[in-house]
């Protein structure tokens, strides 16, 4: 599976021009962890208040694109919908809908 989290991370970082340690450091992230997770040595967090603090670590603005982007890719290689989805009844119901849509199946 493609690192499509971790390259995320690393490009939001990047962005900020911080270097690793620099950011780890200013964060208190454990600088090798962190870039295992980078890299996609690591899985992405299944905690949410660990991606949390990724993402107001990255200056993420709560609710915003790149926010909802980072817990989606996270979910997704997770092999998971995002939990947002999932806490949605009318939502949920139209899963199906859109699995057999992106498998480009007809309904029956």
């Amino acid at each position: 599976m493609r690192n499509r989290f971790g390259e995320f991370l690393k490009e939001l970082r990047m962005r900020a021009g911080l270097g690793l340690r620099e950011f780890c450091l200013q964060n208190e992230f454990d600088p090798g962890n962190y870039s295992r997770v980078e890299r996609g040595m690591f899985r992405p967090p299944h905690d949410r208040a660990i991606v949390e603090r990724y993402a107001t670590a990255l200056r993420l603005e709560r609710g915003s694109d790149e926010w909802l982007r980072l817990f989606d890719l996270a979910a997704a290689e997770r092999g998971q919908v995002p939990e947002d989805i999932m806490a949605d009844d009318e939502l949920v119901d139209k899963l199906p809908v859109l699995f057999r849509t992106m498998r480009a199946t007809q309904l029956s």
